[in-house]
């Protein structure tokens, strides 16, 4: 007689493993979404904080009460270019007093800033 080697795997081993992997990957999946749109929430937050403080400094030095993006963006600007995150628009005029919020964003919320 002849001894037979039982190296290696059964299937339904192979079949557990892969079950398992499916069930984490099953809980995974809605945590990840959860934290990358809170930190694409997040980004959209600081960029309106940049837009504000940069309409602020625009509004202190040249004593107008609205300003146009294109005045507070650019390189040479007060806020650095800001490309969209999620999809969102930036207001293309700012008014003094008022509150900054975007347009066009994925996002269940749809961020502002007190301004």
């Amino acid at each position: 007689m002849q001894n037979k080697s039982k190296k290696g795997f059964t299937l339904v081993e192979i079949m557990i493993v892969v079950v398992i992997i499916g069930l984490l990957a099953a809980m995974a999946v809605p945590a990840f979404q959860k934290v990358r749109a809170t930190s694409q929430e997040k980004a959209i937050v600081n960029n309106l904080r940049q837009l504000a403080s940069g309409a602020d400094q625009y509004f202190i030095e040249f004593g107008a009460t609205q300003v146009n993006y294109g005045d507070i963006v650019g390189t040479d600007n007060y806020v650095k270019p800001i490309s969209p995150v999620a999809g969102e628009t930036y207001p293309t005029q700012i008014s003094e007093g008022t509150d900054i919020a975007v347009t066009g964003s994925p996002l269940t919320n749809q961020p502002s800033v007190d301004f």
